[in-house]
């Protein structure tokens, strides 16, 4: 038996999403699952990643330099103070390894971004769940847990896989009651989804604050999942040590090139805008008639519970899977009755609406 040990906090890490046994169902014809954009990237991302592939033989050096001043102009940033990486969860590992150590203590909500803990297990450092409202964040209870080994406050908003969201002025007094030494970290990835009037692009707090970074990424409205390209902004110092551990070539040429051309094709986002507001009202509105509870969605998906249902999420799961549609279980005991489910196609909800609906009749 080898002698090799890893680190203690690695043994903690678990599975955050159940596993499904493929066998025991057919292909999917309907994915709804993974919280994927299903009407895909901008035609100019795809002609721009196909054309990048002339030349991949060679490094892409320095993505940064031609995709944080096309952000910049798009969302009126500052470039320097903005960060590239393999998705914004790289950005958010990156995070981890330089601000938590071994028994600091990194706060998260309880039933918030379930895959959170796993930044600070992984630096041996301890992460704190702090109660909920009903799978809405507590700013209360936040605060309620920071002590003098609090090193990071993560928060997910809107958040996952609830779809909830706190408005700016919340946000804004988390970030005020905190020490100056804590970092808040918002992960903004559905920000572009979101339509409430009272929340409040993270870009502003991030822009103006020593303290709070933002994350976004081109993996949900800009339909570049595969492509793993995400984002970072705060404070230039922060950002300077996020690039100092980044990967020596952290962006593919074709993932980078599609970025930047994703970005100004500002029709097709406002275009998978209002068909994700439309089919996520729409989807809403369906399953409550049911009897289901469904939690109000910032998002491009939507949780169902079932708590108060003789139904069971589990059973409706498998009864879905029969059927060729695939949607989302989670691990932790707060979504032992939930199921959550992405928008899609209009057809493909339609779908799923009417085959949710004969298993609640059946």
């Amino acid at each position: 038996m080898s002698q090799l040990r890893p680190k203690q906090g690695i043994q903690n890490i678990k599975p955050h999403m159940l596993s499904v046994a493929s066998d025991d169902y057919p292909p999917a014809s309907i994915r709804l699952n993974s919280n994927e954009s299903a009407f895909g990237p901008s035609p100019a991302a795809l002609a721009a990643a196909s054309a990048a592939v002339t030349g991949i033989e060679r490094y892409l050096e320095n993505p940064a330099a031609l995709l944080a001043p096309a952000l910049a102009k798009r969302h009126d940033l500052e470039p320097e103070r903005i960060a590239i990486g393999n998705g914004s969860d790289d950005l958010l590992a990156r995070l981890g390894r330089i601000y938590l150590e071994p028994g600091s203590e990194m706060i998260r909500s309880c039933n918030g971004y379930l895959k959170t803990p796993n930044y600070a297990h992984a630096n041996n450092a301890i992460p704190i769940s702090v109660d909920d409202d009903d799978l809405t964040p507590s700013v209360d209870a936040m605060l309620a847990a920071v002590t003098s080994k609090t090193r990071m406050v993560y928060l997910a908003n809107p958040e996952n896989p609830a779809g909830t969201y706190l408005p700016g002025s919340e946000i804004r007094r988390l970030h005020e009651s905190l020490p100056g030494q804590v970092l808040l970290v918002l992960d903004c990835a559905y920000e572009e989804y979101v339509d409430a009037d009272d929340y409040e692009a993270a870009q502003l707090l991030a822009g103006s604050a020593d303290n709070v970074v933002m994350t976004r990424t081109f993996s949900k409205i800009y339909g570049l999942a595969g492509a793993r390209v995400g984002w970072m902004y705060g404070n230039g110092e922060i950002i300077d040590m996020v690039n100092r551990i980044g990967l020596t070539f952290p962006v593919a040429s074709p993932s980078l090139q599609a970025a930047v051309a994703a970005l100004d094709d500002i029709s097709h986002q406002t275009r998978v805008f209002e068909i994700n507001r439309r089919l996520r009202a729409s989807f809403t509105i369906a399953m409550s008639a049911l009897g289901l509870k469904v939690y109000p969605s910032q998002t491009n998906f939507v949780l169902l519970s079932f708590a108060n249902s003789e139904r069971k999420a589990a059973d409706c799961d498998h009864y879905l899977r029969k059927r060729g549609i695939a949607i989302r279980r989670f691990a932790a005991t707060a979504y032992a009755d939930c199921i959550r489910v992405t928008i899609g196609h209009e057809a493909d909800m339609l779908a799923a609406q009417d085959a949710i609906e004969h298993f609640m009749e059946s």
